[in-house]
């Protein structure tokens, strides 16, 4: 049968999917238009199989906030080419996987249909890589934030005591402070404690090597004590959130700028967590 151009163009009003596609569609349904539909995610699903083996490296990371500031959500969704990265149908489909990921709901079984879409739409092996989700526990602020148009997403939780700390624009500024400290400094953990001894032992015997390497020996056990434990410190404070130099007084570590943020707001402040996700790593 004849597919007339106005079939086609309803069709990629509905689909967004290219002309071409649309009228191939159309022909191969005998103009049905859901099975054209149809046809065009089945069509994306075999595209994208036949380029599984094409890395997906380009892509972004999207944030997505409730009304009450009290859950946050990061969603990154991979493709094979920055163009397409930047292309309208894939900027929205992000932003729709991170509001997913915000409803504590499954992105991929919800936006199943989307998802083929977008196969169809960017001829790329497109993949939903992963999401994480914070719900506020307790008295305290989330805050998020998004570096380098959709590179990193970093998410973090303070806690308080107050209420009315809770509240405070001081408060979400310093949140907000520790979200570009991560971003830009990438630590591992939040303190010293949290770092395993096994990390902390891998890293001495790396250090230890390369200075035998250089001395030709190692120096005496009463003095490897010593060297061990400056070399440990050392590792924490790039590797610890807490024991960083902040990124905007490095006079200052970012335990001390969190001391003094809590001295003036009258309460204990404490970080509970937080997350890192860099465009993939």
């Amino acid at each position: 049968m004849a597919i007339s151009i106005q079939q086609i163009k309803e069709l990629r009003e509905a689909t967004a999917a290219g002309m071409g596609a649309c009228k191939e569609a159309l022909i191969a349904t005998d103009g049905n238009m859901e099975e054209a539909v149809k046809y065009l995610r089945e069509k994306g699903l075999a595209v994208a199989a036949k380029r599984v083996d094409k890395e997906s490296k380009e892509g972004i990371i999207a944030l997505a906030s409730a009304a009450d500031g009290k859950t946050l959500a990061l969603a990154e969704v991979n493709c094979e080419t920055d163009f397409v990265a930047k292309t309208d149908a894939f900027v929205k489909f992000v932003k729709d996987a991170a509001q997913v990921a915000l409803e504590g709901k499954d992105i991929e079984q919800t936006l199943n249909d989307d998802y083929k879409m977008l196969l169809t739409k960017t001829g790329e092996n497109v993949k939903i890589r992963r999401s994480e989700r914070y719900v506020l526990e307790g008295e305290g602020v989330l805050s998020g934030y998004i570096h380098m148009g959709g590179k990193i997403g970093v998410l973090v939780e303070i806690g308080c005591t107050k209420p009315e700390v809770a509240a405070s624009k001081e408060l979400a500024d310093a949140a907000h402070a520790l979200c570009l400290q991560i971003a830009a400094n990438s630590p591992k953990y939040i303190d010293v404690a949290d770092v395993p001894q096994s990390e902390i032992d891998a890293e001495l015997e790396i250090k230890l090597n390369a200075l035998k390497e250089q001395k030709g020996k190692l120096p005496p056990e009463q003095a490897l004590v010593g060297i061990k434990k400056g070399m440990a410190a050392k590792f924490c404070t790039q590797i610890c959130l807490l024991k960083q130099e902040y990124w905007a007084d490095d006079k200052l570590t970012m335990e001390k700028f969190l001391d003094g943020v809590a001295k003036n707001l009258g309460d204990t402040l404490k970080v509970k967590r937080f997350v890192r996700l860099q465009l993939g790593a």
